[in-house]
């Protein structure tokens, strides 16, 4: 159950709208979230934690700015709250997840695979595979070779994933 909500979300519960400089606050909470699990195996100061994450955000986020400028940067919504950003690329050969996230207490409730969902239908009725790059270690990668993505490049610590409908089909 949602900490945020007494009721369970469903996918049909969610909206994307376009992400705002208001946004930024939260951005940094959900980075933050996505390295929680990797920062408690540091044995850092609090502090210094914190201003690892903030430099590690502004990095990724000038990166996603300037490589991905002309792509969309969504904000997920649950009951006019943010709890998650999609970011994605509709490229003339591929539909290109640049990142997906979602707050812990949203996790493992399948909104995150009902997202997806939605992206590979997209993807199939405009005959495109989805890619996306994931960490070795992300619990997220389980989701994805559920859902027909194949590993398509080693990348070190990364992996390229594609999902193809003829793959799945």
């Amino acid at each position: 159950m949602n900490r945020e909500s007494s009721i369970c979300p469903r996918v049909e519960d969610l909206v994307l709208r376009p992400e705002r400089e208001t946004d930024v606050p939260f951005l940094q909470e959900l980075y933050a979230s996505t390295r929680a699990d990797e920062l408690a195996q540091v044995d850092w100061p609090e502090e210094q934690k914190s201003d690892f994450l903030l430099q590690q955000f502004q990095a990724q986020r000038e990166h996603y700015l300037k490589a991905y400028s002309d792509d969309e940067f969504s904000i997920i919504e649950f009951n006019g709250k943010p709890v998650g950003r999609l970011y994605l690329g509709r490229w003339p050969s591929e539909v290109r997840v640049i990142d997906i996230a979602l707050l812990p207490s949203f996790r493992g409730m399948g909104l995150g695979g009902g997202l997806m969902g939605n992206i590979l239908s997209e993807a199939r009725d405009a005959g495109k595979p989805v890619r996306i790059h994931v960490e070795k270690f992300n619990p997220a990668l389980h989701l994805y070779e559920r859902l027909g993505f194949q590993v398509l490049e080693d990348k070190g610590v990364y992996l390229l994933m594609e999902w193809s409908a003829d793959a799945v089909s």
